[in-house]
């Protein structure tokens, strides 16, 4: 095997009702050092631990030599709600990874959008520009606390803004009022793909917003653009190797970081078994035959 390119990280997402004791040792098998942690009620993290529990999590993982790359929040900009609550829960977000070690919080983009099939783009229930411009007023809001913590949002390739193409809207508006706001992007390898962006079309949206620490990639493997079910790395129909062509040619160096999607897919294998395929595929890029 080969020394990978890029450090390789994954989520807590795939390792539903484990302990951090577990999560540690499953990271430390494949000599993984990065993590973001899932921020709900019904995970290792949430905004609701005290003082002294988050102090816990981060000497836990410190002493592991783990870095904390980013509190993965559900929180999504564009719900059709009040700003306030939107906008106090992002905050609370933000502090706890303050308080975690984490360089980012993971936020969703969340605008409300019509039925669709996995490998459709959704169409949003109200037009593009009331949307971007919701999600775009209630990240500028609280770029004072990020700046104030240390702690950069990172708005995902996800939900109702899946391509790289639709978060450029959102980050364009908030240039405009904010030349130098500090707001970063995830590529997660998936969703931009499934409906029909290719990989060289989002990196070249994306890597301004990637490079540099400003973000993150997330990669995963699928049955399909329109089955979602994960399957190892390099065995499903996701083109990770484009992605990862398009990093390389593009200077991003930062890490990418395993998805993999065991809490909504109980019936698939274990985090430490996809973790070791993501380490494996990561390290022998690039595959050519």
């Amino acid at each position: 095997m080969s020394r990978a390119r890029w450090r390789v990280g994954a989520s807590t997402l795939g390792a539903p009702g484990e302990d951090l004791g577990g999560v540690i040792g499953t990271l430390g098998r494949h000599a993984v050092d990065v993590v973001e942690l899932r921020a709900a009620p019904d995970a290792l993290v949430h905004t609701e631990l005290t003082a002294p529990e988050r102090a816990r999590v981060r000497q836990d993982l410190e002493s592991a030599g783990i870095e904390v790359l980013a509190v993965a929040s559900g929180v999504r900009a564009g719900a059709d709600t009040d700003d306030d609550s939107v906008v106090s829960a992002l905050v609370a977000h933000l502090h706890l990874a303050h308080d975690l070690g984490a360089r980012f919080v993971r936020v969703f983009p969340g605008a409300p959008t019509h039925p669709a099939g996995k490998d459709e783009l959704p169409r949003l229930v109200e037009d593009a520009a009331g949307a971007d411009a919701r999600i775009a007023r209630r990240l500028a809001a609280v770029l004072p606390v990020a700046a104030a913590v240390g702690v950069r949002p990172v708005l995902e390739t996800h939900d109702s803004h899946p391509r790289g193409a639709d978060l450029v809207r959102v980050l364009d508006l908030l240039a405009a009022e904010h030349p130098d706001h500090a707001v970063g992007v995830i590529w997660d390898a998936l969703h931009p793909w499934r409906v029909g962006e290719r990989p060289a079309e989002t990196a070249a949206a994306l890597l301004p917003h990637l490079r540099d620490g400003r973000g993150y990639v997330q990669i995963k493997d699928t049955v399909s653009a329109a089955d979602t079910t994960p399957v190892l790395q390099g065995t499903g129909a996701v083109p990770v190797d484009e992605v990862l062509d398009e990093l390389a040619g593009g200077g991003y160096d930062g890490p990418v970081s395993l998805e993999w999607e065991r809490t909504w897919y109980p019936q698939v294998e274990t985090l430490g078994e996809a973790l070791g395929a993501a380490v494996t595929a990561v390290a022998n890029w690039p595959a050519r035959t």
